[in-house]
């Protein structure tokens, strides 16, 4: 199972913050660092202030060297489809093939106030054109033009450059870096991720819920001619995690949670719950899980998990 460190930096960090917790998580061990991608605190003041997502993985790129770097997930409202091509393809060529992207619909109306983006009642529709010219662009082959004329975006003639290093996980003929779905809709977003994703992940599952919507995107990918064992299923949890209760109670008091609430809901608890949580998705055929890290400065929680959990997950 991949162990990824995921990270809130709305919630007030800046960027030598999230630095020292990407080096960490490369020396640790772990496959991955991604972060959200959101511009307004949730709860708290955020100072000093939101940093860009992909601003964020351009520096990371240069300044790491082995872990994967992604979004978990960008909104398709920050940005029109044809630059956030351009972004993601250069900051995998930055960082030599080791980019992700995941993609939503968005979904926090205030931080669209607070910054003046358009925020549309129905945005279905984008995200679906947003994932059909993104990955246009990258697989059209080099002299070759992209066009598209749809309901929110019309490209004409794009020379659909740069490339991303990697070659798409779903036509490895072709340019582009893997994507990733998640929701919680019974059709429509399973139905997205068969089409265009290499990864369908759930955020924050409840645990009685994960068997049903997992059979939904694994039927998404029957009903879309896809083997449903090409798509990577992943889920995102909070990770609160001790040697001891005292531990966990403290770790879960700082970033504002019930210690029991939290050993409900995420990978938390002893060493030993964590390993058992960890395999009790495994056997959903879960074998990605985004570990949410909450407090940036508790790099010891980190050298815990991956220093004991990882090595008895396989």
């Amino acid at each position: 199972m991949d162990l990824r460190i995921f990270t809130e930096p709305q919630q007030g960090a800046t960027y030598d913050e999230l630095l020292t917790v990407a080096k960490a998580t490369e020396d640790l061990g772990f496959d991955a660092f991604f972060r959200s991608d959101h511009y307004l605190a949730m709860g708290t003041d955020g100072l000093p202030g939101p940093t860009d997502a992909w601003t964020t993985l351009a520096g990371l790129a240069r300044e790491t060297s082995r872990i994967r770097l992604g979004t978990l997930v960008s909104s398709a409202t920050f940005r029109h489809p044809g630059v956030l091509a351009v972004q993601v393809a250069q900051v995998d060529q930055m960082s030599g093939g080791r980019v992700e992207l995941g993609l939503g619909t968005g979904w926090f109306a205030r931080e669209h106030e607070a910054y003046g983006i358009p925020f549309p009642e129905k945005r279905f529709g984008i995200l679906e054109e947003q994932l059909e010219v993104v990955t246009g662009l990258w697989g059209t082959p080099v002299g070759s033009t992209f066009g598209h004329a749809g309901e929110h975006y019309t490209l004409v003639d794009s020379p659909a450059l740069p490339k991303p290093v990697q070659a798409s996980p779903l036509d490895p003929t072709k340019a582009g870096v893997p994507v990733i779905v998640g929701g919680s809709g019974p059709r429509r977003t399973p139905a997205l991720a068969a089409r265009y994703a290499a990864e369908f992940n759930l955020a924050f599952p409840a645990f009685d819920e994960i068997d049903g919507r997992l059979a939904n995107v694994r039927r998404a990918c029957e009903e879309a001619g896809r083997a449903p064992e090409t798509l990577t299923l992943s889920a995102a949890l909070v990770l609160c995690v001790g040697r001891d209760d005292a531990e966990v109670d403290r770790r879960a008091r700082a970033v504002g949670r019930d210690p029991q609430e939290i050993r409900g809901q995420g990978i938390a608890g002893s060493v030993a719950e964590a390993v058992d949580r960890l395999g009790e998705l495994a056997a959903h055929g879960i074998t990605r899980v985004y570990l949410q890290v909450l407090d940036l400065g508790d790099l010891d929680q980190l050298e815990l998990v991956g220093g004991q959990v990882a090595p008895q997950i396989g």
